[in-house]
């Protein structure tokens, strides 16, 4: 691990003074940053901690839900408002990692989170996204584990984050804040860049910016809302595929239908195909599985991984019944 400055500001105007700073990273509770230093893929000059600063509020009224940068994993899936409201989001986090790192991992840690490629965590190998124009062994290397939505010739690294995942079938909203400006508010879904030619740059981030808190309306789909997640082992492990589904059903028939996926995209992938599909039927199951079989229109597989289309499909299909049910 390289050696670094350690700033520990208690105030956030001042956290954000100090992270304008070139070369410098913020740090929250540590569970991908450390691993990230250990292995020298990230080298900063300097760490802004955030843990003296607060930010760790979680709000539920009639308004919505406000999660604060530094609210942990483990609060916020134990929350009882958020349980109620927006159930797809305690169940993301509960299928994250592990406890013991839910009780570190904070919110905004979580949906800042690296690819889990081993090309780029591996230093030994050439990777776009950590050294640009050097190559993407991936595309034609280990690949099962990686993207078929959204790659490009530069990179098809997966999206690592539950989280992400759920609060882009709820339509969140993410504040950011920079030293110097006003904050302001970007969908979630405008938030994750695609590869591109520039995979390195992976969120529209401004030098110095940083989230400081996640806002979620409230709705009849967030209420009735599931998350499901298939991988290869049980606990502590990232998603082969996965799905949020938030449906708002009456008469049996779609009014509001939010479907977003992980695990086979180079960000949380919404699947707007599927939700064309849905909105005013009758959400019987010819309908369901008739709209499943859309999900990830447009996927280009690599060698290894051509089995998630298919995987996908049926975990969009698991997860309407869910939730219709």
């Amino acid at each position: 691990m390289q050696a670094f400055h350690l700033a520990q500001p208690t105030m956030l105007l001042d956290a954000l003074a100090i992270g304008n700073a070139a070369d410098t990273k913020f740090i929250a509770g540590g569970t991908d940053l450390m691993q990230l230093l250990k292995d020298n893929v990230e080298t900063p000059a300097q760490l802004v901690d955030l843990e003296g600063v607060g930010l760790s509020q979680i709000r539920a009224d009639a308004s919505g839900l406000r999660l604060e940068a530094m609210a942990r994993m483990s609060d916020v899936a134990a929350h009882l408002d958020v349980r109620a409201q927006w159930p797809v989001i305690a169940q993301a986090l509960e299928a994250s990692a592990s406890p013991q790192v839910r009780n570190m991992g904070t919110i905004g840690g979580n949906l800042l989170q690296r690819t889990r490629c081993g090309y780029f965590r591996d230093t030994g190998f050439n990777c776009n996204k950590r050294e640009p124009g050097s190559g993407c062994p991936a595309i034609a290397g280990e690949n099962r584990m990686l993207a078929i939505l959204g790659g490009s010739d530069h990179c098809i690294a997966t999206h690592a984050s539950d989280l992400a995942v759920a609060l882009t079938a709820l339509d969140a909203v993410l504040e950011l804040r920079r030293a110097g400006d006003a904050p302001r508010q970007v969908p979630i879904t405008e938030f994750y860049r695609l590869p591109g030619t520039t995979p390195q740059i992976e969120t529209v981030l401004r030098p110095g910016e940083m989230i400081t808190a996640v806002i979620v309306p409230p709705s009849a789909a967030a209420r009735n809302s599931h998350y499901l997640k298939l991988r290869d082992r049980a606990s502590f492990e990232f998603a082969l595929v996965s799905a949020a589904v938030a449906l708002d059903v009456r008469d049996g028939t779609g009014r509001d239908i939010r479907v977003a996926a992980g695990g086979v995209g180079t960000r949380p992938w919404r699947l707007p195909e599927v939700e064309a599909a849905l909105r005013g039927k009758k959400l019987n199951d010819d309908a369901l599985r008739e709209a499943s079989s859309r999900a990830g229109e447009g996927a280009r597989p690599a060698g290894q991984n051509a089995f998630k289309q298919i995987l996908l499909r049926r975990a969009v299909l698991r997860t309407l019944q869910t939730a219709s049910a």
